[in-house]
């Protein structure tokens, strides 16, 4: 009897361990859109999560001022920024405060209300998303729950099937 409590007990702990969460996916992708601070291109103001607009997808892009892809991926949403009104976009990179201006002028994302542009000196996002490579993009609900990521270029087509 003592033998049968056992193997029941061991059963139902392991049957429970199998029911979690796939373990094998990114930590982040079980989490909402942590707290964060990026320094803006004014170079004295820091913008955080509670920056962020409320109500609204968030669509965030780590990327290089130095990245050709990356590049192409802010040309490609400035071109399409209409289909993008319902969505705050938050471009930060960890790759110096003189290139994050630089990138910022030469692409003039002042003139875009939708667009922030951030330093994030503390390597925060390249941390938590283990990222691998440039640009890579995180998209999140207005809840800030992740929608979907993509590392690399993305397709228009599909970054807007998630911003709709």
């Amino acid at each position: 009897m003592k033998h049968l409590l056992i193997f029941v007990t061991l059963l139902t702990i392991s049957s429970i361990s199998f029911a979690q969460k796939d373990s094998t996916a990114p930590t982040y992708t079980h989490f909402p859109l942590p707290q964060f601070s990026v320094l803006l291109p004014d170079s004295t103001t820091w913008y955080t999560k509670k920056d962020l607009l409320k109500n609204k997808k968030t669509l965030v892009m780590v990327f290089s001022p130095d990245c050709e892809h990356c590049q192409h991926e802010t040309e490609m949403i400035k071109a399409n920024i209409a289909k993008f009104k319902r969505t705050q976009i938050l471009m930060v990179t960890p790759i110096g405060f003189d290139k994050t201006k630089k990138f910022y002028d030469k692409y003039d994302l002042k003139s875009y209300k939708n667009i922030t542009v951030g330093y994030d000196s503390k390597f925060f996002f390249t941390s938590y998303f283990k990222l691998k490579m440039f640009p890579f993009i995180a998209i999140y609900n207005k809840k800030y729950e992740l929608l979907k990521t993509f590392e690399g270029t993305a397709k228009m087509d599909d970054l807007l099937e998630y911003i709709k």
